[in-house]
């Protein structure tokens, strides 16, 4: 018995990367899978190749799966709302969306062209409009549906060069969480996660140092791109019916949980009293200021700390 025996799931980005390893997974889970992926090159600016995504499907189905495969943007909605068709003219439903489909263009934000940060809004934040859009009256109409989003820690923490990304990330956070919000009443859930695997994005990075070289080895020997493929799987399954509205993340064998942003500090005067431009900078900047967040990127969890030199 597999975690998604009797269940169709559709896998964007399925082609490459975590995306390959989520369909693949998927299917050894028990589940009839469309593999989606435009197959173009990381930057998306080609025009793409139906192979990547019809060998990860003849792979599932030499193995004894059932998988068709796809090869259509999730920029357009009239596409996607094809996946959906698709699947359920040829496995006869739908229930579940694992949406790591994505691309790059890395660039200071003081040299961004509005077409760097055009296409990888388009691809990320409307690539999930459009896959939550064109199932999400099937899922609330058949009481059954599991979204797993990808966010990044791009823009949970920040990463200089990754404006349009990170912020594209964020969103997607926002987007899965009230989703999830929305869909309680109706068994519909969505959960989003910040992956770090050794992918063709991670590979992209340049390398600035031996450091740099170093943790790039690394991070190609234990940080896979089958460990937030195995997690995302889990998380579309039946028995992970009552986890949703949720921000993970996964590297190497590290399952995290993202704090969601909360009120941290309130200032507040008396009664009958206002803040003045004055009064806020000197009195309450100055009450805040013990809890800003500095501008260096959070560690990941289970990362060595380096050891406070005693004084």
């Amino acid at each position: 018995m597999g975690a998604l025996d009797g269940k169709v799931v559709l896998v964007t980005g399925g082609g490459n990367g975590i995306g390959r390893d989520c369909a693949l997974i998927a299917a050894q889970e028990g589940a009839k899978v469309v593999v989606n992926d435009l197959g173009a090159g990381l930057k998306g600016d080609d025009e793409g190749s139906a192979g990547p995504a019809e060998t990860v499907a003849q792979e599932i189905r030499a193995a004894g799966g059932e998988a068709v495969s796809n090869s259509e943007s999730v920029t357009s909605l009239k596409a996607v709302e094809g996946m959906v068709e698709q699947a359920r003219d040829t496995f006869g439903g739908l229930h579940a969306v694992i949406n790591p489909a994505g691309i790059l263009r890395d660039v200071m934000f003081h040299k961004m062209s509005e077409r760097d940060w055009d296409q990888v809004i388009e691809v990320h934040m409307r690539g999930s409009f459009n896959v939550a859009r064109a199932t999400i009256e099937l899922f609330r109409e058949q009481n059954d549906g599991a979204y797993m989003f990808f966010t990044s820690t791009s823009g949970l923490f920040g990463n200089i060069g990754q404006a349009n990304y990170g912020a594209a990330k964020m969103g997607i956070a926002g987007l899965s969480r009230i989703i999830a919000m929305e869909g309680a009443r109706n068994n519909v859930r969505s959960n989003c996660l910040a992956p770090v695997a050794w992918t063709r994005m991670t590979q992209s990075v340049p390398i600035k140092d031996e450091a740099a070289a170093a943790r790039r080895k690394v991070m190609a020997e234990k940080i896979r791109a089958d460990q937030p493929a195995r997690f995302s799987v889990a998380m579309v399954a039946p028995a992970a019916a009552s986890v949703s509205g949720q921000i993970f993340g996964s590297s190497g064998e590290n399952i995290i949980l993202y704090s969601q942003p909360r009120p941290i500090e309130t200032c507040t005067k008396p009664e009958g009293e206002s803040w003045t431009v004055a009064t806020i900078l000197s009195e309450a900047v100055p009450q805040m200021a013990p809890k800003f967040f500095d501008l260096n990127r959070a560690p990941m969890a289970g990362a060595q700390q380096p050891q406070k030199q005693p004084a």
